[in-house]
């Protein structure tokens, strides 16, 4: 074991893919910086036939990395921020998520896709969408979203060896985040969730950097004799439903959270599944912790009354459990 940022776990699973697999390959935009170290020294290792610099044209790329998945290529695309994937949507939606569908499971489409939310630090409007849901409503696409660089680094290597266009989520606030990552080989399973911290009170399903937020509120609880378990999806499509539902059983309480709007989204989905397949368990109304329904502002203290933060997890605790 050893201490690594989330991005490095990222640039570790890319580098033993690269290496593993001579049919992954990189395209996409700031590939020679990376985004926040994720990509750095791959391009002198792999160089430019594996590591493909591109146009502003997310479209376009995006096109080519269909093209080159029913090729026999494992691409994966980096957009430097998740708000740019909209230019390349239909691409995504209508073609790539289709394709095994409209073919009867003749091909398929082997495309990762990272998706980095920017959300916090004052990058505004247009550059900080959290755009997940999009792809958990549509069909065709798994989508991963790991809280730890443990996860990132296990479900990236996952994600890139499945047969199937697989989102890669991860939020800026996660980007340097330190934990303990094996350096032996491993890999996470899609579709299975971690309870990241067990508890009997009150069940916090949350992802990506909102489950961090959650169990620093359950720690903080805990002194007050609040006995919070957090429940991490680590994939939010497939979910893990099976988990989210034994630990609803456990304490009849739930709060859900993500750094993504509040209306038709993850937080939405989870709620609606406690309420379809987990009512007899509920003792009180589920509460979700999500993104103020407003562009992100450029200003942060606008931006933090916007987004979710370990305060606002701890108060809809609290009131779940009043």
């Amino acid at each position: 074991m050893s201490q690594k940022m989330f991005v490095q776990a990222i640039n570790e699973a890319l580098r033993e893919e690269l290496r593993r697999d001579p049919n992954v390959f990189m395209m996409g935009e700031n590939l020679e910086l990376g985004m926040f170290g994720a990509e750095t020294g791959l391009f002198e290792e792999f160089g430019f036939e594996r590591i493909r610099y591109t146009p502003i044209s997310e479209a376009g790329f995006t096109g080519l990395a269909t093209g080159a998945s029913l090729l026999g290529m494992r691409p994966v695309v980096e957009y430097g921020a998740a708000s740019f994937m909209y230019v390349a949507a239909d691409q995504m939606i209508s073609v790539a998520g289709r394709l095994r569908y409209a073919t009867g499971g003749d091909v398929c489409v082997p495309v990762t896709y990272l998706a980095m939310s920017m959300g916090s630090g004052g990058a505004g409007p247009q550059h900080s969408d959290n755009i997940c849901s999009l792809f958990v409503h549509y069909p065709g696409f798994k989508v991963v979203y790991p809280s730890t660089p443990y996860d990132a680094k296990g479900l990236l290597k996952s994600a890139i060896r499945d047969d199937n266009p697989v989102v890669f989520a991860y939020d800026i606030r996660s980007a340097m985040l330190k934990g303990e990552v094996p350096d032996e080989e491993y890999l996470i399973p899609i579709g299975k969730g971690d309870i990241k911290r067990e508890g009997k009170d009150v069940t916090v399903v949350a992802a990506g950097s909102t489950n961090t937020m959650a169990l620093e509120a359950a720690e903080e609880l805990a002194a007050e004799g609040i006995s919070v378990e957090v429940v991490d999806p680590r994939t939010i499509k497939p979910l893990d439903k099976e988990l989210i539902l034994s630990s609803l059983e456990k304490t009849g309480r739930l709060v859900v959270c993500l750094d993504d709007y509040r209306d038709s989204s993850f937080a939405s989905d989870v709620a609606a599944i406690a309420a379809d397949e987990g009512f007899k368990f509920l003792k009180a109304p589920v509460k979700r912790v999500a993104r103020a329904q407003v562009p992100p502002p450029y200003t942060t203290v606008l931006e933090r009354e916007v987004l979710p933060d370990k305060d606002k997890i701890a108060k809809a605790i609290r009131e779940v459990l009043q």
